[in-house]
């Protein structure tokens, strides 16, 4: 009986843990961590690392009107961006904004060219997973400011 109180006990302490919130300012450092990491799959060429950034659904906004809905759909339309050895461009987040409840948070930052050039602006949604870790839900890009 004395294991099973144990068990209940940890369990206790795990569920507890999992519900703890981080400040805005440690969610906001989480998410710039996380920003930096899924540029450093690209300047990296790795997709198998681009893809652990990706939430199963997803969305990209890619080229116009062009819309990838879900992680497996999402990894294949940026496949062709990590062939060859130089990145067809990069990013870097200058702004994070982190909601509140902790569970959603905006970056968006510069997306460069190879020459340094500033050639447009992303925005990425991230969503905080049960895990603690977060991933990008929405991606969207825009003109550069």
């Amino acid at each position: 009986m004395r294991g099973a109180a144990a068990l209940i006990a940890a369990a206790g302490l795990v569920g507890a843990c999992a519900a703890v919130q981080p400040t805005p300012q440690v969610a906001r450092a989480e998410v710039f961590v996380a920003e930096r990491a899924f540029a450093r799959s690209m300047a990296e060429r790795d997709l198998a690392a681009f893809g652990r950034h990706v939430a199963e659904d997803s969305v990209f906004f890619s080229g116009g009107r062009q819309v990838l809905r879900g992680k497996a759909a999402v990894v294949e339309g940026w496949k062709g961006f990590f062939e060859g050895a130089t990145a067809p461009f990069s990013w870097e987040p200058d702004q994070v904004e982190v909601l509140a409840s902790g569970q959603l948070a905006l970056s968006t930052g510069p997306v460069r060219n190879p020459r340094g050039e500033a050639i447009a602006r992303f925005n990425s949604i991230w969503q905080r997973q049960g895990d603690g870790r977060w991933l990008v839900i929405f991606d969207k890009g825009s003109p550069p400011d």
